[in-house]
């Protein structure tokens, strides 16, 4: 089995497109005030992408990941509300997480690929869920349309985990499961939350 098949069988178990939270957005079953509350609290998430990246010294996707977030930024104003310091206990692990793995280069590349690879489906599944039961104005679906066409991160991501001694391989497997599951619990999380305001 190649590192990618083992990357991404690993993601399988946590795939985010299975979430009841994104189930419920491209179903129209969410509650705006569930929406508002992910763009609050998963943004904190966000906020930390470019500091993988400079752990792997990649100042250009570095750049790329701080104008994400900046898009980022528009589409929770889109929604009449901004990032917040997270109040939900799962996105709280998912940044003691996200800052754990991404303060060391091989555990950074695991940890990355996590989501990364994950991103160009669920944004465009994202992105049809707004326009069909969440209108924003456009430039509030901006963010959701860069990442859905957005493949490059994670293939330079597997790139990087090319060279990786098998020994590191296997630090960066368990980092991607580390992360996988942290995403799942995060989404998770403001669902519950959300679900029972």
């Amino acid at each position: 089995m190649s590192l990618k098949q083992e990357l991404d069988k690993v993601i399988g178990k946590w795939a985010l497109l299975n979430s009841r939270f994104y189930n419920a957005w491209n179903a129209g079953e969410l509650p705006k005030s569930a929406l508002m509350q992910y763009a609050e609290e998963y943004g904190n998430f966000i906020r930390l992408l470019p500091n993988g990246w400079d752990t792997l010294g990649d100042t250009d996707t570095v750049e790329e990941e701080n104008e994400h977030i900046e898009l980022w930024d528009i589409f929770a104003e889109a929604l009449g509300t901004q990032v917040r310091v997270q109040t939900n206990p799962e996105v709280s692990a998912l940044m003691k997480t996200a800052n754990k793995l991404f303060s060391s280069r091989v555990t950074a590349m695991g940890a990355m690929y996590a989501f990364e690879a994950q991103q160009p489906e669920t944004a465009t599944t994202k992105l049809e869920g707004l326009r069909k039961y969440y209108p924003v104005p456009a430039e509030g679906e901006e963010y959701f349309k860069v990442h859905a066409v957005n493949h490059h991160e994670s293939q330079k991501l597997l790139e990087r985990m090319a060279g990786l001694s098998l020994e590191d391989e296997a630090q960066a497997i368990k980092a991607c499961e580390e992360m996988s599951k942290a995403l799942w619990d995060a989404l998770e999380g403001i669902y519950d939350t959300s679900m029972e305001n």
